[in-house]
């Protein structure tokens, strides 16, 4: 089994942490650091695991919060399913990987 690098997004809980539980009350606190998102922008920061995020958004959201970066982006492993092999029944097939595979018919005449 491999393993997939990922990372956990702890934005909401350490805005909880803070009494901040609406996202509007996020909005002016980046504006004063020089960063304009609108409202949807910042339901998605805190709603959503974000895939890109600039620098200067990153650095003022852990001046907001009081906090390191390893506190808001948490990295963890997630591990890879195998890859099936042809003919192994996975592991929680159930019954179906027991029943019998349907004949071919070929045809010898020649």
């Amino acid at each position: 089994m491999t393993t997939k690098l990922d990372y956990k997004w702890n934005l909401r809980e350490l805005m909880a942490t803070l009494g901040m539980f609406q996202t509007t009350q996020l909005r002016p606190k980046l504006a004063e650091r020089g960063i304009r998102l609108s409202d949807s922008q910042v339901y998605r920061l805190v709603v959503d695991k974000p895939e890109r995020l600039s620098l200067k958004t990153l650095v003022a959201l852990t001046d907001i919060l009081g906090c390191q970066m390893e506190e808001l982006v948490e990295p963890v492993t997630a591990a890879l399913p195998r890859r099936k092999v042809i003919g192994e029944a996975p592991e929680d097939a159930g019954v179906g990987a027991f029943r019998p595979k349907r004949a071919r018919i070929v045809n010898d005449e020649r």
